[in-house]
């Protein structure tokens, strides 16, 4: 069967190779085309467009980038219909993958979801536009289930899809000597990987190096940007830089500073203690102060339900807030009871295999109900 794939960013694009590989298991005929990144390359077919080109962060950063996403959306659609796949299947990404799918449903194309969008946590109308264009919601995270279910839907809960990726993680025991780390505990540094957030937050992390002196400070750099990139920011200071090399670093890391997103839940899956930072444009925190309806901003938190790890947003995000809650979980009763939450939060997550259930889900989903 074909299968057209759309990831909008990294996240997606690690999930979508999951995926791809699992599909390639169920259906040893799969052929894939898609919007994603070098993961899902990796797992063959064709990559129309690169994540790097399309992830835009925050309502006034849509805006003024808005010819360019409408740009996207024509020309996606356009060779979605083209391919016409057998299943169009969106990972994440709703602002843009929303729209894809009420028209691949107005095509007659199937439409398969996975990684549900966040509507919970704002515009939670957006629910019945999902019941209506899409015909198959896989669900990864515990709570989401319930709440669709009090708007009358029947969704698949498959369990996380990073749960994969770790089991899959082999660590190298050479990461250190490689580049060049010396035997001081580790603050690993995520600032994202999107330049927004990046832009944003690697200063104010890197505010942390003077006043952590007996700490190496290592940054996750995003394959999407070169050395020369983050060098502007590190200037002088004794910080090393890593890239492709994320897990490795967080097998090895004393601690962490990380943006808010995906990065904050395998943190505490590698049971790293953690200081969750964010900063918007003013108007985008603005509107999302009045839109957002959730109490935390950090999946850790959501899952849990309770707050686990300090979440230092806009304002908090400075310098003296972020060393004051590094040093609290470098050491101390703090950093045991987080390091105890993070038990729990990993037997809430259960095992791996959410890539094999969706995958099977979707193979079984298109045999009962064939493209014609």
């Amino acid at each position: 069967m074909k299968y057209y794939l759309i990831a909008g960013e990294a996240s997606g694009d690690l999930h979508g190779a999951n995926l791809m590989k699992a599909l390639k298991q169920e259906d040893l005929e799969a052929e894939f085309r898609f919007y994603g990144g070098d993961k899902m390359s990796k797992e063959g077919g064709t990559l129309i467009k690169h994540y790097g080109e399309m992830a835009f962060m925050g309502f006034t950063e849509v805006l003024m980038n808005l010819s360019t996403i409408l740009r996207n959306m024509k020309a996606c659609k356009a060779d979605v219909l083209s391919y016409q796949p057998d299943a169009l299947i969106l990972i994440d990404f709703p602002g843009f993958n929303l729209k894809i799918a009420e028209f691949a449903k107005q095509k007659g194309i199937k439409v398969c979801y996975y990684i549900s969008p966040k509507v919970w946590a704002w515009n939670q109308k957006r629910v019945l536009k999902i019941k209506r264009d899409v015909d198959k919601l896989f669900c990864i995270l515990p709570f989401e289930v319930d709440f669709f279910k009090r708007w009358g839907m029947d969704v698949d809960y498959v369990g996380n899809p990073l749960l994969d990726e770790i089991a899959q993680f082999h660590p190298n025991r050479a990461f250190k000597k490689l580049n060049g780390l010396d035997d001081k505990p580790i603050v690993a540094l995520l600032p994202g990987s999107r330049k927004q957030e990046i832009d944003r937050l690697l200063p104010p992390m890197l505010e942390m190096v003077p006043l952590f002196k007996d700490y190496t400070f290592v940054i996750a750099g995003a394959p999407t940007f070169g050395k020369s990139y983050y060098d502007n920011f590190i200037g002088k200071e004794p910080v090393k830089l890593v890239f492709d090399q994320t897990y490795d670093l967080l097998g090895e890391a004393h601690c962490a500073i990380v943006a808010s997103g995906t990065a904050t839940l395998e943190t505490a899956l590698f049971h790293v203690p953690q200081v969750v930072v964010y900063k918007g444009g003013k108007i985008t925190i603005a509107i999302a102060r009045m839109l957002i309806k959730i109490r935390f901003i950090s999946l850790v938190n959501l899952i849990m339900d309770r707050r686990v790890v300090a979440e230092l947003i806009q304002e908090e995000c400075n310098q003296h807030t972020i060393a004051q809650h590094l040093k609290a979980i470098s050491t101390g009763p703090n950093r045991e009871t987080m390091l105890d939450d993070y038990k729990s939060l990993s037997a809430i997550m259960g095992k791996p295999g959410a890539s094999l259930r969706t995958a099977k889900l979707i193979v079984t989903f298109l045999k009962a109900h064939p493209f014609t």
